[in-house]
């Protein structure tokens, strides 16, 4: 679907050269090219008039001075910085053109017709003049000479393998009498041949190719030679085979061309010598010769070179034909007429090497000429005209045009084609967005056709359908009609030399004229033309468009854009500067393309494709280059870009990473484009798709949401792409155009809660006009269906560049689904209730929960309806519709819940259960009491709480099936709500209830409802289970104990509270319900509760317990606090000192790992991240994998496992860890007992013992000044920072570890528990020691 466009034109008006140029070649500096002429050598160079270097072979003796010479071959040797000519008499010359110094290499006595060099310059060809090839390498030493004709096919004969004879053999279309007719002699060559062999070399210089003229039969015939020059294989005989011969250089086909009886043909010739395929040239029989055929250097454009065969007393015109392929359909894409002037007569052709797309013409009179070219797609770029996405491709004569806004008609079919008098070069698309598919042909004769739709009613001859038309077909597409023609003047003085291509850049402006770039005076130099209609003649075939404004451009104009939106028009000159032309001012004027930061925008790189948009507000120009490189103004952007387009706010690129990527440039910086397409879409991001490998954007159907893309045989694809669907589906619901919404959603398969999501309040207030646009009750019904409670635009469609139109949603605390359902039933409700009585069922199924009861209520309704609707559905057809939205079995449960009887036959004769089954149990609830019927209905569904409100209602006498059914199923809480609390029924419940929270052994709360219920006896055990012996006692008070009983009752209390060290609370009970006044005292010294024994001891008088037992104890106290402070002390001095060992182990063996180079030095194992090793041998000791073979089935088990994981033991892993861990016990240990020595040392000092309070108050002060002043040596700085920062854990990074690292912070262990890399505190504020002892 591309066309090739005219980048510029380059070249020589005429060179003062002596001679006639005979051969060309591509100079080895960039722009330059070498001419060989019967005088000698001459080298042009770009945007000279004159020649820059030249070498005279006459003078030198090389060649004759009459003028006879002739130069059949040159080659600019690079690397030998000279130039190899070959002349007709048989000498091989090197000349250098620095020096001018010419050197003969060798000399052939016959002549020479030919000289080829191979594309890597490593071997030339050489065909002489007795008809024999001469292969050598590039120093002129030869490998083989052979005589160009041969009798043998070659290497490559085929095999003949005896599967029958030729006349046996499938003959296609020519029918059964082929096998009987006689092979046709082989016609001679046409008379105009120059019989001189011709030779062409494949892309990969493996192979050559050389045509030659049989002497035999006077016909050519193609040979195929290695570089060893062995005949490879001779072409089938072709009848009116030409001298033209061109070797695709992709290796697959040999072009050449073939005149026919009754057609001229460029015909495709395999490896082998078969015959592959030809196309036929627009030429009538014997109307033209073919010169040449020439492959550009990516096989993708075949230049042929024809001339009319001579007519008496006139000179012949030359053409040169541009070829493309595409789905197996030849193109004739550019025509150069170069007129018959004998200036102009086309002498010499060729390719460049280095750019594909560069054609070199030189004709007769020095005039040198170069065209690039390269390929754009010609398409319609308004948006509100019938005529959208019109895409125009030139194919000869003809333009075939596909409107994709009707149908994707894939070429080289089409919907319409346009057919000229003359071969078409340019087609511009009217800018006007009104009238975008407008046209204005340029065609070769510098005449421009202008085509347009609408006023004409008659079917123009010139237009003709399609794909889309045929027998019997009407076609819905209309066509356009030819309005005028206008030949163009300007560029083109009979008195110059004529250009072919002097206009390119055909621009139609929406004021009705035209721009057109020209050429300059001067070969850097472009005029831009301006161009408006005369004044209109009658009867005149053509008008004449003229002038309205020249405007000289100081430069090449290698690009022309203009944007149908802002009426700006842009122009990129060679040196990549960007210009804008103000057409619509009073006086045109050329201005440098500035941004809003006022600086001029230049491209980085010369671009073949530029647009011009706004992002965020601001215009700018894009530019796209050939090698993938994409601009924003001055910045690049990406560089991975194939192919763009601009649509509305929207960019579309397609990537080398075969995806297609959309973007709206509505809110979006250069900056923030540049980083989208550098980075990694965000998932269910809408800006990116897939795409296949080489596609490449053909065009955009605006309001369609289609982007047509070709792949690289040809062939189309349209695809949807979600930002423009979700784009288009956003602006019909901002327009409450729900129907359009809803059927591209629908269509295109976007979830439907988009409708809702987008703007919720807006869908709730215009639900009804919702349902009235939709007015579809299955598609009201698939919107149901699709509800769900997630929010889409968060989710599945994030709006794109992060901007968001979504709504707070009005109603926060209903949820989504049911309110949808809700607004919707009421609105259809409100409108036709009849008519959407389907999908109103639907929005009570949809609710969470299902209204089912409801909604079979409504079935029910119409079943009972006296005078039904004739549009109303029925009854059967409303049940069977909900039977396809719910189980059968859950709507039979749900139909029996509503305990009508009616309903649950009219579901079950639906359902596939059977009558024998539903119709007794049926029978039997239709005999039962109202509310038993609805309990027995209940607990069959399984809604025991409601069945248990039915049963409470039957009576007394179904109580004992009441309390079972709550003892089944623990509905104790929602029993006793059924009756009174003075009620025997409720103490029954509340009994049940107390015995199974014993069971649970939750004895206080049992007890609290045996208490409440007046069930004293019980609630007591329970009380003294739960060890509340206050409120034991109030149970005994209130079951009326006498002293004696409750005196035993406090007696085993007591003991209970013994057990569980509560001497407090035993010493009360004894001293309060027993009067056993000294075994009261007893427990309070066996406590240590010294003040509160010796209040006792007073109170009752029992001074003798004094002596007895009170100053034994606290003498006894002093020993054991003496004996425990002792203990700590020891250990904490020997872990103290085993932490100092182990942590300077460690620091040895993290500094071997840094001094060792060698990546696996055994000391690597003595260091782990994960443990602090201390040597090798600890390793592999029986801890080193122990955590990982520990389970945590169980709460023992994971606590017998946090015992084994810090062990004490030397050597094991984790050692030091579980140093601190015991070193922070042992201070947490003394720590705790300052409180009790306190209240100690206040007794002895009492009964005065105050050596013993002495010795004790100053052992606890040494253990705490021991523990003060370790603590910081013990829990270092370091440490505490890695319990604030650890080295390895979730926000860890590799960076932050390698820091780490180098600290040495990595010596510190790594723990599970952090908090024992906290030291320690120790309470000074409690003021323990007494001043009297010091």
């Amino acid at each position: 679907m591309r066309n090739l466009r005219l980048l510029r034109t380059g070249g020589l008006r005429s060179a003062t050269a002596p001679g006639t140029p005979q051969c060309l070649c591509v100079g080895a500096e960039s722009g330059t090219v070498l001419v060989g002429s019967e005088r000698g050598l001459v080298e042009l160079g770009p945007g000279e008039d004159s020649v820059r270097r030249e070498i005279s072979l006459t003078a030198t003796g090389f060649m004759p001075k009459d003028g006879s010479g002739c130069i059949v071959g040159i080659e600019d040797l690079v690397e030998q910085e000279c130039v190899c000519v070959a002349t007709a008499a048989g000498d091989i010359l090197l000349c250098n053109l620095n020096t001018e110094q010419v050197e003969c290499v060798g000399s052939v006595d016959s002549g020479l017709s030919t000289m080829s060099w191979s594309p890597d310059q490593e071997l030339i060809l050489l065909a002489t003049g007795q008809q024999t090839l001469i292969m050598m390498t590039r120093d002129f030493e030869p490998i083989a000479e052979k005589q160009i004709h041969q009798d043998e096919f070659g290497e490559g004969k085929f095999v003949a393998l005896g599967w029958g004879k030729k006349e046996t053999q499938f003959h296609g279309s020519e029918g059964k009498q082929a096998a009987h007719r006689k092979q046709t002699e082989v016609s001679p060559t046409s008379p105009w041949d120059d019989g001189r062999p011709r030779v062409t070399w494949r892309g990969d210089g493996q192979f050559v190719a050389v045509s030659a003229v049989c002497p035999e039969t006077g016909a050519r015939k193609v040979r195929v030679w290695n570089r060893e020059l062995v005949l490879q294989s001779t072409s089938e005989p072709v009848s009116g085979l030409e001298q033209a011969l061109s070797w695709k250089p992709s290796g697959n086909l040999i072009t050449s061309t073939q005149e026919k009886p009754n057609r001229h043909d460029v015909v495709f010739l395999e490896k082998n010598g078969l015959l592959h395929g030809e196309f036929t040239l627009p030429f009538q029989k014997r109307q033209v010769k073919v010169n040449e055929v020439l492959w550009n250097a990516d096989s993708t454009i075949l230049a042929i070179w024809l001339e009319d065969l001579k007519v008496e007393s006139s000179n012949t015109n030359s053409y040169v034909q541009l070829w493309t392929t595409g789905n197996y359909h030849w193109y004739l894409k550019q025509s150069l007429h170069f007129g018959s002037s004998e200036e102009n007569q086309l002498v010499l052709l060729l390719w460049d090497r280095e750019n594909p797309y560069r054609l070199h013409v030189l004709c007769k009179g020095w005039h040198y000429l170069s065209y690039d070219w390269h390929w754009a797609t010609d398409h319609g770029i308004g948006e509100n005209s019938k005529h959208m996405a019109n895409v125009a491709v030139i194919d000869g004569d003809k333009v075939l045009v596909t409107a994709f806004q009707h149908a994707v008609v894939p070429p080289p079919m089409c919907t319409y084609e346009l057919q000229l008098k003359q071969a078409v070069n340019q087609v511009a698309f009217h800018t006007d967005p009104k009238h975008s598919g407008d046209m204005a042909i340029l065609d070769c004769d510098n005449k421009i056709s202008v085509y347009r739709y609408g006023q004409s009613t008659v079917m123009d001859p010139t237009v003709r359908f399609g794909a889309v038309g045929g027998n019997g077909f009407k076609a819905a597409v209309e066509t356009p009609y030819l309005d005028k023609t206008y030949r163009v003047d300007v560029g083109s003085d009979s008195n110059e030399v004529m250009n072919p291509l002097g206009l390119r850049f055909l621009t139609w402006l929406p004021d009705d004229s035209f721009l057109v770039v020209g050429l300059g005076q001067h070969a850097a130099q472009s005029v831009l033309y301006h161009l408006t209609a005369g004044p209109h003649v009658t009867e005149a075939e053509e008008e004449h468009l003229s002038i309205r404004l020249l405007v000289p451009v100081d430069g090449e104009v290698i690009s022309l854009c203009c944007s149908p939106v802002t009426r700006t028009v842009a122009l990129q000159l060679a040196d990549r500067q960007i210009l804008k032309y103000f057409w619509e001012a009073s006086t045109p004027v050329l201005k440098p393309w500035r941004t809003s930061s006022g600086s001029a925008v230049q491209f980085p790189y010369p671009c073949v494709q530029t647009a011009i948009t706004r992002i965020s507000g601001e215009e700018v120009i894009l530019g796209l280059t050939d090698r993938c490189r994409f601009f924003v103004n001055n910045t690049e952007v990406a560089s991975n870009i194939t192919s763009f387009a601009t649509y509305d706010e929207f960019l579309l690129v397609t990537t080398n990473s075969h995806t297609c990527q959309c973007f709206c440039l509505k809110n979006i910086s250069v900056k923030a484009l540049q980083a989208c397409l550098s980075s990694a879409p965000a998932p269910n991001s809408e800006t990116l798709r897939k795409v296949e490998r080489g596609s490449r954007i053909i065009t955009v159907v605006p309001q369609d949401t289609k982007v047509v893309l070709q792949m690289p045989r040809g062939n189309l694809e349209a695809v949807h792409h979600r930002a423009l669907v979700l784009a288009q589906i956003r602006k019909w619901l901002d327009r409450l155009m729900f129907r359009e919404a809803f059927q591209c959603m629908r269509k295109l398969r976007i979830n439907l809660n988009l409708l809702y999501d987008h703007n919720p309040k807006v869908f709730l207030e215009n639900a009804e006009a919702f349902v009235k646009q939709i007015d579809s009750v299955n598609y009201i019904n698939l919107f149901f269906t699709e509800l769900k409670e997630e929010d889409f635009t968060k989710t599945m469609y994030p709006f794109l560049n992060g901007s968001s139109n979504a709504q707070p949603h009005q109603h926060p605390d209903q949820k989504k689904v049911n309110l949808i359902c809700d607004v919707m039933r009421a609105a259809m409700e409100h409108i036709d209730p009849q008519k959407y009585c389907l999908s109103i069922l639907t929005a009570h199924v949809k609710k969470n929960p299902p209204e089912l009861e409801i909604a079979l209520q409504k079935v029910h309704d119409l079943r009972e309806s006296v005078t039904p609707d004739v549009k109303a559905v029925s009854a059967e057809e409303a049940l069977k519709y909900l039977l396809f939205l719910v189980d059968v079995n859950e709507l039979y449960d749900y139909s029996l819940g509503t305990y009508d009887f009616d309903l649950v036959i009219m579901v079950a004769e639906k359902s596939q259960k059977d009558p024998k089954e539903y119709l007794p149990f049926l029978n039997s609830l239709r005999k039962m009491e109202t509310n038993y019927q609805r309990y027995t209905i209940d607990r069959h569904l399984k809604r025991y709480t409601k069945a248990l409100g039915h049963l409470s209602k039957c009576g007394p006498e179904h109580f004992s099936e009441f309390l079972n059914l709550v003892k089944d199923q623990n509905l104790y809480c929602e029993a006793l709500k059924l009756y009174s609390s003075g009620s025997q029924e409720y103490k029954d419940i509340s009994d049940a209830y107390g015995e199974y929270l014993i069971q649970k052994q939750l004895y206080e709360q049992a007890a609290l409802i045996f208490a409440r219920a007046s069930i004293f006896a019980k609630a007591l055990d329970a009380f003294q289970n739960s060890g509340s012996w206050q409120q034991a006692l109030c149970m005994a008070s209130q079951l009326g104990y006498t002293k004696d009983k409750l005196s035993s009752l406090a007696q085993s209390m007591a003991g209970k509270l013994v057990e569980q060290r509560k001497h407090a609370e035993a010493a009360i009970l004894l001293e309060q319900y027993t009067q056993d006044y000294e075994g009261a005292v007893l427990l309070l010294l066996e406590g240590a509760l010294w003040e509160e024994a010796l209040r006792l001891i007073h109170k009752y008088g029992r001074l003798d317990i004094l002596e007895t037992n009170f100053k034994p104890a606290i003498l006894e106290a002093q020993k054991s606090q003496l004996m425990f402070l002792d203990s700590q002390k020891t250990a904490f001095v020997r872990h103290k000192s085993r932490l100092q060992v182990v942590r300077e182990l460690k620091e040895k063996a993290f500094e071997s790992i840094q001094d060792c180079e060698m990546p696996h030095c055994p000391e690597l194992d003595l260091f782990s991240e994960t443990s602090s090793v201390v040597t090798a041998s600890d390793m592999n000791s029986k801890y080193s994998h122990s955590n990982s073979r520990i389970s945590a089935r169980s709460s023992k088990n994971r606590r017998k496992a946090e015992r084994k994981r810090y062990s004490l033991k030397e050597g094991s892993p984790f050692e030091d860890t579980a140093l601190l861990e015991a070193l922070g016990e042992n201070v947490h240990a003394v720590e705790t007992v300052k409180g009790d020595i306190h209240i100690l040392l206040k007794q002895l000092v009492l009964f005065g013992y105050d050596e013993q309070a002495g010795v004790l108050q100053q052992v606890l002060e040494e253990v705490l000044q021991l523990m003060e002043a370790s603590i910081p040596e013990i829990w270092t700085p370091v440490l505490q920072q890695s319990s604030i920062n650890p080295v390895l854990g979730p926000n860890s990074t590799a960076n932050s570890i390698m820091a780490a690292y180098q600290q040495k912070r990595m010596m510190t262990p790594v723990v599970q528990d952090p908090e024992l890399l906290i030291p320690p505190k120790l309470n000074k504020n409690l003021q323990w020691k007494l001043h009297l002892l010091q």
